[in-house]
């Protein structure tokens, strides 16, 4: 097989994903081209990018790939309502109609979705853990590595440890529904007022205004964490089998209250329960490393699965030594699924194996022979920039279509101008090259602030971003620079690593501590804009080559300030996915406070726009 198209649909953040002799020509999610945030449908628009970036039409293709097998997923939900008949009938109803209409006859749903796709091209299913291990391990920089998979439910697994040797994948353990910790966090994260599926993050990082004073009820009455990473939750305590709710009344009691409805105000109890789940689950995973390193005994650990996005407990497994390397996934998630579900499908047929998983409803193959190897042992994902990338006479067309003002600068004036800027305090939507694929910007659709100023963590957030004061930003270094302002043992170049602030850069602690929110009027180091609560943050190094000319403007803004960081997030609003195509930048850069805007080789400022602005491709509402 030369050219494999990789597909994730209809569950969570639908993407496609284009293999073309086993390397990753192609990635995107169509959340991005849609503009609907966590779009789950059928990813067409991505798609058809892909096949575009690749010169290919849908005929072309050798095989398509699918990230799950929708007959098994189809059985264990049915076998889950009837345990708790009759009080999952409800929720079987609801789901039942799509599952009839398109998702039980799946391979023949792709079909028509391919218009043009060959008939003997064979639609293939990985199971989803697999993908999520094939993910992981294949475009790492190790060619053999335990591999642990973590995240809500797949069609049974939860939980998986594997191990990856030269180009096959062995699974060795395995949890299942519905004993899972991404669904214990997700449980959390309704508990606290936020949406299931997206404000995992925001629970991660109200975490650090708490203490973790509810772990232990949360040990005791909620999940039983085995020695060895194992787990079983008390289903007595959640809602989520029946599909009324996460949490029930038992939750409740145990945590102090009523779950905060959303959009209203804080309690120090949801601040302690955030920190409580945050701790729980950074322990399990680390007892998983443990077990990981022990089943496999390998030195190294590659990460998947939506709870690989926790980047607090991947700091804290970092930090533990357990493996001497580690490698994350960047779109650990479901749209991750998309790439490892292509690059199982492709190393199988390397060993002549692609027939014995061409099934919706099988298990597992036996472990092939040894294939060739397609990533040349580094690290594969091309700094995961795989999306669209716009040429100057496109980018031209879109600004000029709305009537904006702008200059054309060569690249050295363009970085000069921008780290000027930055430096005097200016906020910058920054859009070059190819759209990141996962949900990190890594300085290709960012905007960008100085990370020395304080007042830019709540202007961001509050004048750019329409979200909530306390969200912490993440700092991107130039990596060889990285160990002075930050306590990092390795590269973080997918922003997947909380570390401390280093102590060279740290402050003096306030006289006395003050509680919740209002830890936020102390600086508590020489980048306070990035630096959350409790000294830590979310890093990006930055590396010459990965990332080369964001790598350059950060080099050009330490010339002119001595520091090496800034402020980097992703180049969006609340409740909109990141921007993909200049229409959308420019429309979010004209509807927020951002300064300036440099896209391409143009250069913009806000306050030279026309009047009159196009309407937004966001509406800021909660998400």
């Amino acid at each position: 097989m030369r050219n494999l198209l990789g597909i994730s649909a209809y569950y969570h953040d639908s993407a496609a994903v284009l293999l073309v002799d086993g390397r990753i020509v192609a990635a995107a999610q169509e959340e991005r081209f849609s503009r609907r945030k966590n779009d789950e449908r059928f990813p067409e628009h991505a798609v058809r990018f892909c096949l575009k970036q690749g010169g290919l039409a849908t005929g072309d293709l050798d095989a398509v790939v699918f990230y799950d097998k929708p007959v098994v997923k189809f059985s264990r939900m049915l076998e889950s309502f009837l345990a708790i008949a009759p009080a999952g009938l409800p929720a079987w109803l609801r789901v039942l109609p799509g599952w009839l209409s398109e998702k039980l006859n799946l391979r023949q749903t792709i079909r028509d979705e391919l218009d043009g796709l060959a008939a003997d091209c064979p639609v293939l299913f990985t199971e989803h853990h697999v993908a999520h291990a094939a993910s992981a391990f294949y475009p790492s920089p190790f060619d053999r590595a335990a591999i642990l998979t973590v995240d809500g439910v797949g069609e049974w697994a939860t939980t998986t440890i594997s191990r990856g040797a030269e180009g096959s994948i062995e699974m060795m353990r395995e949890l299942h529904f519905p004993h899972s910790l991404g669904l214990l966090y997700s449980a959390f994260t309704a508990y606290c007022g936020f949406r299931v599926n997206s404000g995992e993050y925001k629970l991660m990082g109200l975490a650090p205004y708490g203490e973790p004073r509810f772990a232990d009820a949360i040990l005791e009455n909620m999940i039983d964490l085995k020695p060895d990473g194992s787990f079983r939750l008390n289903m007595d305590c959640f809602g989520f089998l029946n599909g009324r709710s996460m949490t029930n009344r038992r939750f409740e009691r145990l945590l102090g209250g009523p779950p905060r409805p959303p959009e209203s105000p804080f309690e120090q109890r949801h601040m302690d329960v955030a920190a409580s789940v945050q701790k729980v689950v950074s322990e399990a995973m680390l007892r998983l490393a443990r077990q990981a390193r022990e089943v496999t005994g390998e030195s190294r650990l590659c990460l998947a699965g939506g709870v690989a996005l926790n980047c607090v407990a991947n700091g804290e497994l970092q930090r533990a030594g357990v493996f001497d390397d580690l490698w994350i996934q960047p779109a650990a998630g479901d749209a991750g699924g998309a790439l490892g579900a292509a690059l199982e499908a492709w190393h199988r047929s390397q060993a002549g194996e692609a027939k014995e998983y061409d099934s919706s409803t099988g298990g597992q193959t036996a472990t092939p022979v040894q294939p060739a190897w397609p990533s040349g042992g580094g690290d594969a994902m091309r700094g995961s920039l795989l999306g669209p990338e716009f040429s100057e006479a496109e980018i031209r067309r879109a600004l000029e279509a709305h009537g904006a003002v702008f200059e054309a600068l060569d690249e050295a004036a363009m970085l000069e101008r921008v780290a000027a800027l930055l430096a005097d305090g200016a906020i910058v939507g920054w859009f070059q090259g190819r759209m990141e694929f996962g949900p990190r910007a890594l300085g290709c659709r960012s905007i960008l602030g100085d990370a020395r100023l304080a007042s830019m963590q709540s202007a961001i957030n509050q004048k750019v971003k329409f979200r909530e004061s306390f969200r912490p930003f993440a700092p991107a270094v130039l990596e060889e620079r990285a160990g002075d302002y930050f306590d990092l043992t390795a590269e973080s170049p997918y922003m997947l690593l909380v570390a401390d602030v280093a102590q060279s850069q740290r402050l003096a602690k306030p006289a006395e501590e003050s509680l919740g929110f209002d830890r936020l009027r102390h600086e508590r180091s020489t980048l306070p804009a990035v630096t959350h609560v409790d000294g830590s943050a979310r890093v990006q190094t930055v590396g010459r080559e990965r990332h080369p000319l964001f790598w350059r403007l950060l080099r050009q803004f330490e010339q002119r300030t001595g520091c090496g960081v800034l402020l980097n997030t992703s180049f969006n609003v609340r409740g909109e996915p990141v921007v993909c195509t200049p229409d959308d930048a420019y429309r979010c850069f004209v509807n927020t406070a951002i300064d300036w805007l440099a896209i391409g080789p143009f250069l913009l400022s806000r306050e030279r726009q026309p009047v009159e602005k196009p309407q937004p491709t966001f509406d800021p509402v909660p998400d």
